[in-house]
């Protein structure tokens, strides 16, 4: 049993410089850990067993831990993931401590020093799983971020989305009700929150145990209130984005096929990084005399996507709730776009807004959830022949530009890229992605691996571009152009 204590001291003097653990609950900690595992003795700790220096995140220590307990047979592996939560959530300040540093740091040196703050620390408190996420493939292709997700398994369901991922007790109503705070049954016992006001109502602030992006996180309403998007949803996004300006913040689309993963329950995303979009340039941009201090930006984009920029939160506000009332009643059948029809709605937009030396940047895409017979998971979805890469939801950050594909894609690839190597033919397990496997061929005869695995990550970006476009309900520029004229706005 000696590498257990050794292994839960060295989590403890982790947790005494990383995780501000004080002396004087350093044994009520420790005892709260023997008591998960049925431990009733201590050896104690000698002067030479102490650890020389701290690591800044915890996965070597727990690593070490469950491997000690699990040999000890304590507990077994499959039950690791949950003894590491409940160890990290007693080792951690409780929740309304961390609320009050955050608070304090807030006041008295700004919000960034305070946000930069409350995620070292949830990176600390192993909620957010930094480990895991460096490990995720990511590069740049066809001005696209493309990312494969090792850490969680694809997800293809609308129906679970609509729920929210709920429980059958009820309790939490779902996945990211505040009430997860510390909730056993979902390992949530290091979840630590922050308090916001959006709209003059309280949210609150969480991070993203498997974000995509650098100090990815949500904001999410204290009600459990289903996704939509109003007139006060672009306020709150201006709210969020004076709070906290080195952050881009926006809404998924409130409709299945098109939003998030979870709709039952209003909240926002966003984080500390340009995501490709709101770097892309104008196609063209427009005016109104009734806004002379504003502009509206058709991008440069594959999806449909409009840019209104200002310094006015006014102006935003107007001209932003004026495209998506026009919107969410838009029809053009020739296009396939139907705003209403048995199965309710199925138009919707996805805000999105950063601030910059231009002022608010709200750039709002249009989006449509139709079905039909030739296209049954959605006419503006990815469309068949690429749902071997990717066939869930494009959501708001793929929508923006950066891409997260399944896991599986990494051996599979893998195996295509082998059978080019080797000029050899797909194998039948990889029959699927015939269209990959000759795309790649025709960028790049060469059998050289790094020229062939070159040659992926193009195809991949080109792909995801494709996809993109798939979704864009206007294929034209132009029409977008002709939507914005409609609305009053010209050269």
């Amino acid at each position: 049993m000696t590498e257990v204590y050794r292994a839960i001291d060295a989590l403890i003097a982790y947790a005494q410089v990383r995780l501000g653990l004080g002396r004087a609950d350093t044994d009520y900690a420790r005892n709260g850990i023997f008591a998960l595992l049925g431990l009733d003795s201590y050896p104690g700790q000698t002067a030479d067993e102490a650890p020389m220096s701290v690591p800044s995140t915890p996965e070597g220590l727990l690593s070490a831990f469950t491997d000690a307990c699990i040999k000890e047979g304590l507990f077994l592996r499959e039950e690791g993931e949950a003894y590491r939560d409940r160890v990290m959530g007693e080792l951690m300040l409780p929740p309304g401590t961390v609320r009050a540093v955050f608070s304090h740091i807030g006041s008295r040196l700004g919000p960034q020093r305070a946000a930069d703050w409350f995620y070292r620390y949830c990176v600390a408190g192993d909620y957010v799983k930094k480990a895991a996420l460096d490990k995720n493939p990511r590069f740049e292709a066809e001005g696209l971020v493309i990312t494969i997700n090792l850490s969680k398994p694809e997800f293809r369901d609308p129906k679970k989305a609509a729920g929210g991922n709920s429980t059958k007790s009820g309790y939490p109503k779902c996945t990211i009700c505040r009430e997860n705070e510390g909730f056993a049954g979902r390992n949530k016992r290091t979840l630590r929150t922050v308090d916001l006001t959006l709209g003059g109502e309280p949210w609150f602030w969480q991070f993203s145990p498997y974000g995509y992006f650098r100090q990815h996180g949500i904001a999410v309403n204290c009600e459990h209130t289903p996704m939509h998007v109003d007139r006060m949803t672009f306020v709150r996004l201006m709210d969020f984005v004076d709070l906290f300006p080195q952050y881009f913040i926006g809404c998924n689309a409130p409709l299945p096929r098109i939003g998030g993963s979870v709709l039952a329950h209003d909240h926002y995303q966003g984080g500390g990084e340009i995501l490709p979009m709101h770097r892309a340039g104008a196609y063209m941009t427009l005016h109104s005399p009734v806004y002379p201090a504003a502009a509206v930006e058709v991008v440069d984009w594959p999806g449909t996507v409009l840019r209104v920029v200002s310094k006015s939160r006014s102006d935003i506000l107007e001209i932003a709730d004026a495209i998506r009332s026009k919107w969410v009643n838009y029809a053009d059948r020739d296009r396939g776009i139907v705003p209403f029809d048995e199965e309710g709605a199925h138009n919707a937009v996805s805000p999105t807004v950063v601030l910059t030396e231009r002022g608010y940047e709200m750039s709002i895409i249009l989006r449509s959830n139709i079905t039909s017979e030739q296209y049954p998971d959605g006419v503006f979805h990815a469309h068949p022949e690429f749902h071997i890469i990717k066939k869930e939801s494009i959501g708001l950050i793929e929508a923006q530009g950066l891409f997260i594909l399944p896991g599986r894609l990494r051996s599979q690839l893998a195996g295509v890229e082998d059978a080019l190597a080797n000029d050899v033919p797909l194998p039948e397990e990889l029959s699927e992605f015939g269209l990959v496997y000759r795309e790649v061929r025709e960028r790049t005869p060469s059998h050289d691996p790094a020229r062939i695995h070159a040659a992926m990550q193009a195809e991949l970006g080109s792909i995801c571009k494709r996809i993109l476009y798939n979704t864009a309900v206007f294929k034209d520029k132009e029409d977008t152009v002709g939507f914005m004229e409609s609305l009053g706005f010209t050269l």
